[in-house]
């Protein structure tokens, strides 16, 4: 899983072919204090591609993720992201890598006091100087696409917890970053809502070729979204069993005790024989 000097320069220059690497994590490590998170975890998160991070409390996962976005140091290894080296940028650096990569966090996190448009367009006002109006129809057109588009001037105190997370996944796509990270997205949510929102982030996959790192605890989301796609039929989308290519783009890491314990896709996560997995997925 180490990283070489071949697949950085790819990294580099071919960061809009299929299949590029995004994401790579070179031998990362962290502790604090006597306690250590990560150790000498290593992986690549490939254009296109979704890896769903699995692993119990405290394993690492949301902090791998804060780690991606800079917003922590590793104490030793090298972290990529779309080809700059973010362990070594300086703050206002990191702040344009950030600027394509979107964050959905557990429990969505809306401006309780701004409407739904406004929650949406928030860091295009913020952080562009896009003209007001291509805001509203970029938020029209992220709201349509996630089927809230009649919600656009409610409050979030008058959607429900699924519609909540959506309008979190459409404020995280309104600037089209190339990668997504989900941090618990359907935590809390009853299983037909969750399917909502995983249709959401199979659906940014597979039409908008959005990259992805999902932490997650629900397992059955998780083999949903590895084993689904979606696909544009007669101007209608549709979510589909993925075939068996299609599948193998969907990896799983599993992380135990700071150390990546497994990477691979959904068949091969069913058919460890590794003990703690197996205790895991059971």
């Amino acid at each position: 899983m180490v990283q070489g000097t071949a697949e950085r320069q790819t990294a580099e220059q071919a960061l809009d072919q299929p299949g590029a690497p995004v994401v790579m994590l070179d031998h990362v490590s962290l502790a604090f204090d006597d306690k250590v998170i990560l150790q000498d975890v290593s992986f690549t998160l490939l254009s296109g591609h979704t890896k769903i991070m699995l692993g119990a409390s405290g394993a690492g996962k949301s902090i791998t993720l804060k780690i991606i976005l800079g917003l922590i140091k590793a104490d030793g290894g090298v972290i990529w992201v779309n080809g700059e080296r973010v362990d070594q940028l300086s703050e206002d650096r990191l702040m344009a890598v950030r600027a394509d990569v979107g964050m959905v966090f557990q429990e969505g996190a809306l401006f309780d006091s701004l409407t739904v448009r406004e929650n949406v367009g928030y860091r295009l006002y913020e952080e562009t100087t896009m003209p007001l109006a291509d805001i509203d129809v970029r938020v029209q057109e992220v709201l349509g696409f996630i089927g809230l588009g009649e919600f656009i001037d409610r409050m979030p105190s008058e959607l429900s917890g699924g519609q909540r997370r959506r309008v979190a996944i459409a404020r995280a796509m309104a600037s089209k970053p190339r990668i997504l990270l989900y941090d618990e997205p359907t935590t809390g949510l009853d299983p037909i809502t969750a399917s909502t929102v995983d249709d959401e982030i199979i659906k940014l996959r597979d039409l908008e070729n959005v990259s992805s790192i999902i932490v997650t605890h629900q397992l059955r989301d998780a083999f949903y979204i590895a084993t689904h796609a979606a696909v544009r039929e007669n101007g209608e989308i549709r979510i589909v069993r993925a075939d068996d290519k299609k599948e193998r783009e969907a990896e799983f890491l599993m992380l135990r005790d700071g150390l990546l314990a497994f990477e691979g896709d959904a068949e091969a996560l069913r058919r460890s024989r590794d003990s703690y997995i197996q205790e895991f997925l059971s």
